[in-house]
């Protein structure tokens, strides 16, 4: 009996352009990023905005704009975390600094295509990793070396032994860099973890996607809950409270522009909290790294002991 026309089987050409058709009119579900917040990743209640592709200005992924509530959220886990962190001894930091480093070594393939996803041209986005994991080395090794540098006996001219030990400073407000999303924010994150401190971080609004896979490394690794906080979003929203606040101690600005620094001092000054400006844009540089970065953020207590009777 002929086969109808209607009943016939469709050619492979065929169906493999209805399935193209399908596809295409299908609505793509991109990845949503959330915050992290006390070793947890909430949602924001502020919206989300959109990363494109620098080629064709296709939508990647959702990213969460941080708010000002937030950010107090990220300060009160920093605040509970403080004080742990800075009594664990600076070997078992810098032990934890390099899980961190082993982990992302182990994920190295997805910050990678992240990167490239963002802009990164494939030598560049293995460069940029390879130089994180390098730095996250670099600071664990420092983590039970800093004291001796720079602390000191100091002679004094009566009985007394005199002695001045960092400590540190608190809670550390940073800023990160506009331009580097993984090794901008590993450079700035280590050295003010690995001497005691505890940190809020607002990642870069353009490149953000690999500070809160970041945050996946943190999360799984020894690091405990609320020592370092990380949001996204737009500094137009957040700067003035990240240097306003009364309950951080230091304030870590990464960037250029001159309004911004401006404001940043000034609210800073307000509430008498450190500021530390890094204008260097060239993060994959030898000079991007040093123990006086963590001295930046460390405080110098001096002690008196006398001697005798």
């Amino acid at each position: 009996m002929a086969t109808k026309p209607n009943q016939a089987k469709r050619s492979p050409q065929k169906r493999a352009t209805a399935s193209k058709a399908s596809a295409s009119s299908r609505l793509r579900v991109m990845k949503t990023y959330k915050l992290y917040i006390k070793g947890k990743f909430p949602r924001t209640e502020s919206g989300r905005y959109d990363v494109f592709t620098s080629a064709n200005d296709t939508p990647i992924a959702n990213i969460c704009r941080g708010s000002r509530k937030d950010f107090r959220d990220a300060v009160c886990a920093a605040r509970d975390a403080a004080t742990p962190w800075n009594k664990a001894s600076s070997y078992l930091r810098g032990q934890i600094l390099y899980r961190i480093a082993e982990i992302l070594e182990g994920r190295r393939d997805q910050f990678e295509a992240e990167l490239v996803q963002q802009g990164a041209r494939r030598a560049a986005a293995v460069s940029e990793v390879t130089a994180a994991i390098d730095r996250l080395v670099y600071y664990a090794g420092w983590s039970d070396k800093m004291q001796q540098v720079f602390s000191a006996v100091n002679p004094v001219s009566s009985a007394h032994f005199n002695f001045s030990m960092c400590e540190a400073t608190g809670i550390v407000a940073i800023i990160a860099p506009e331009e580097s999303g993984l090794l901008g924010l590993v450079s700035n994150i280590a050295p003010a973890i690995v001497a005691g401190n505890s940190c809020v971080v607002l990642a870069s609004s353009q490149y953000p996607l690999t500070s809160i896979t970041f945050a996946e490394v943190l999360n799984s690794s020894d690091v405990p809950a609320g020592v370092v906080n990380i949001l996204t979003g737009h500094r137009s929203d957040l700067l003035s409270h990240f240097a306003s606040h009364m309950d951080v101690n230091a304030l870590v600005y990464c960037g250029n522009d001159v309004k911004e620094i401006k404001a940043a001092q000034l609210a800073s000054a307000e509430n008498v909290k450190r500021a530390v400006i890094r204008r260097t844009t060239k993060w994959n540089h030898a000079d991007a790294q040093s123990p006086y970065m963590i001295l930046d953020t460390q405080e110098i207590k001096t002690t008196w002991h006398p001697i005798g009777n």
